[in-house]
């Protein structure tokens, strides 16, 4: 098949790319030239932001469009409706982002959505997704447009920091603050099995709105935590500690301490993020390989590139402050 992704130089796009050359597809990446494309695909500049920033785009025929963008989303619009006449299908990597709130327990592909516009500028993120979506739909129909809500995405090439975090907190030793409980239940995707998915979905000519994460309860905080401690080898001592400790200094779930939510204190959050019903995406394809795989592959892509990882300038930088940890353990 003949592929043509919009990005594909960093995390989800790059892993789709991969995923794609894999199979013997032939690829082409459009993308504005600020990080190298992978080997093997054909390369096309353009900023997709720029007046005549598609030009390039503006001859050319695939079976398979993938588009991974996250902000204004008349930027798919444009991307879409220049492309519908001359692709076969338009696959958007959306979000569970776009579930109206509070999602409830286990919502699935039918739950409630926010609102959003085809035609927006820059919005929130989850009006941002879904606006997305409705552009993909408004150019390629419901017929040929995919939408891929992924869940909380980890792994090798990671431009959020949320498991490079662990990882590095964890190698550095010493006391480490570890929120309880030790059971809490976390889904999430691992990059390459997203792209896996994506690719296998369009492979098939599917189309609609799927969940693609893990199944719920996939994994816990303990078994990330010590999953990270075996792959970087260290000899870190887990402080297990009560929700209610770390919520009492003022430390902030999911971003101060990335992909932790405390699930009896915070439950509509939890249920938004680790609370996925996935039996539509899982009848496609297979799940998520093991967190141990996720966090020794992780590893190794960080200290391939020198221990530190990539950040993507519109995300805040996550991570706890290390006098902030102290104070808490008492150090």
């Amino acid at each position: 098949m003949r592929l043509l992704i919009l990005g594909g130089t960093e995390f989800v796009g790059r892993a789709v790319v991969e995923s794609a050359l894999g199979r013997g597809w032939e690829v082409t990446v459009f993308h504005r030239g600020r990080h190298e494309a992978p080997a093997g695909v054909a390369t096309l500049l353009g900023d997709r932001t720029a007046p005549d920033g598609l030009a390039a785009l503006a001859d050319g025929e695939w079976d398979v469009v993938v588009d991974t963008w996250s902000a204004a989303p008349s930027v798919v619009r444009d991307a879409a409706r220049l492309l519908a006449g001359r692709v076969g299908r338009y696959v958007y990597v959306s979000s569970c982002s776009v579930y109206a709130w509070p999602p409830a327990l286990g919502h699935d592909e039918t739950s409630p959505v926010v609102e959003g516009s085809p035609d927006a500028g820059e919005v929130p993120y989850a009006e941002a997704k879904r606006g997305g979506e409705l552009a993909a739909l408004d150019a390629f129909g419901d017929d040929r447009a995919l939408l891929v809500r992924a869940g909380l995405i980890i792994g090798p090439w990671e431009n959020i920091g949320r498991l490079p975090w662990w990882l590095r907190r964890i190698a550095r030793g010493g006391a480490v603050l570890a929120p309880g409980p030790r059971d809490t239940p976390l889904q999430y995707i691992d990059v390459r099995d997203l792209a896996e998915w994506v690719v296998l979905a369009a492979e098939r000519g599917l189309s609609g709105p799927y969940n693609v994460v893990s199944e719920p309860g996939h994994t816990t905080m303990r078994d990330l935590l010590e999953a990270c401690a075996r792959a970087t080898g260290s000899s870190a001592e887990l402080r297990w500690t009560p929700p209610e400790v770390i919520l009492a200094a003022g430390i902030e779930p999911w971003t101060e301490l990335p992909i932790w939510i405390p699930r009896a204190e915070q439950p509509e959050l939890h249920n938004a993020i680790h609370g996925v019903n996935v039996a539509k995406a899982l009848a496609v394809g297979p799940s998520c390989r093991s967190v141990a795989s996720t966090a020794t592959d992780t590893w190794r892509w960080l200290e391939s590139i020198g221990g530190v990882p990539p950040q993507r300038g519109d995300r805040p930088v996550v991570g706890l402050a290390a006098e902030v940890e102290a104070g808490v353990l008492g150090g």
